[in-house]
């Protein structure tokens, strides 16, 4: 049977022994490293490459972007202390594949794990929760607002996936949900697919705005040409204020 390996990062070494032990009893997974820190963790990642990372919320979403940026092909998993709405949004942002509280029990966890491994993406069932469709939705339409000033970088929801979005938000289940908008359950949770594939490109497409944005000056003088061949200096400090207070308000909702 071909095995797949998981990397464990948790700096409570009895939770981190725990999740050991219960894997080394399922024939198809193989513990390849652990670690109780973010850069013991992606030093280890970068040289021997998983196909899971579980780790613990102290390593959090910033270390899942840089997993994904580097090694896209591999999953993570985070771990939480407890059920939290503000670490849950952020794992979704990340490109974490699963967000689980420490509490879970084994049997939940090895099939969560297993459904990673295979390309599942467990996350995206907190999409059916309100409170997360609710900030899923908010945070389109924040992007929307800025959408031409970035020249069309950002992705959109489709009509059918703002309204999917509404109904959750509204506390409607599934079922009704599918009896409202005439869909299947199962294109009901493709388009939940691909609403969080669209939620992680546009945070990735966010820090690059803002880095670009923080880095211009310097680009256009390494080019030999002036900002005021572009644009007058006003313009872009008031495009440049306006764009990261937009950014700073809809990622702190």
């Amino acid at each position: 049977m071909e095995k797949f390996s998981v990397f464990l990062a948790d700096w409570q070494v009895l939770f981190r022994e725990g999740i050991h032990f219960t894997l080394s009893g399922e024939e198809d997974m193989e513990v390849i490293g652990e670690a109780t820190d973010s850069e013991q963790a992606l030093a280890f990642i970068e040289t021997n490459v998983p196909n899971v990372v579980d780790h613990d919320k102290l390593s959090g979403a910033e270390v899942t972007r840089r997993i994904k940026q580097n090694l896209p092909e591999v999953s993570a998993i985070l771990i939480m202390e407890s059920d939290n709405e503000e670490q849950l949004f952020s794992a979704m942002k990340s490109g974490a594949s699963a967000c689980l509280a420490k509490d879970i029990n084994p049997d939940e966890l090895i099939d969560n794990i297993r459904k990673v491994a295979q390309g599942g993406q467990p996350i995206s069932e907190a999409l059916l929760r309100p409170e997360i469709a609710s900030r899923v939705a908010d945070e389109f339409e924040a992007f929307s607002l800025i959408e031409e000033q970035v020249g069309n970088l950002l992705a959109r929801l489709l009509p059918v996936e703002t309204e999917i979005l509404r109904h959750i938000a509204d506390g409607s289940p599934v079922k009704e949900i599918t009896n409202a908008l005439g869909l299947s359950e199962e294109i009901i949770r493709h388009h939940l697919n691909l609403i969080l594939t669209k939620l992680i490109a546009n945070d990735r497409s966010r820090e690059v705005i803002e880095a670009a944005q923080r880095g211009l000056p310097s680009v256009i003088s390494r080019a030999g040409k002036s900002a005021v061949e572009y644009v007058t200096k006003d313009e872009f400090n008031e495009f440049k204020e306006g764009l990261m207070e937009r950014f700073k308000a809809f990622t702190a909702s």
